[in-house]
C-alpha cells in the first residue's frame, strides 16, 4: 500500500496473515492504520502485524506496540 489509509482499506476487502507495516508513509502513518485495523478487527481475530521502521531506539518499539502492532523490525532487514 502507498499510505495507510489505503492499508486500511485493503484490509477491509481482505483477510491477511501478516502485515508489514511501514511506519512512516504519507496521508495516515503506519501508527495510525494499526490502530484502525485494530479497531476494526472482529472479535478475537489479530492480524499479526509487524512495524517496519529505520527507528530501532527501545521508545520506537514502545511506540509500535502501543499502536497495536505485534512486533518490530528494524531496516534495513537482511535475510540472515
Amino acid at each position: 500500500a502507498e499510505n495507510g489509509q489505503v492499508a486500511v482499506e485493503m484490509v477491509r476487502q481482505g483477510l491477511y496473515d501478516l502485515i508489514f507495516m511501514d511506519c512512516q508513509m504519507p496521508v495516515m502513518d503506519g501508527y495510525e492504520a494499526t490502530r484502525r485495523i485494530r479497531q476494526e478487527e472482529p472479535g478475537e481475530q489479530r492480524t499479526l502485524i509487524i512495524a517496519l521502521t529505520a527507528n530501532g531506539r527501545r521508545e520506537d518499539v514502545e511506540r509500535c506496540i502501543a499502536a497495536g502492532m505485534n512486533s518490530h523490525l528494524a531496516k534495513p532487514v537482511s535475510l540472515d
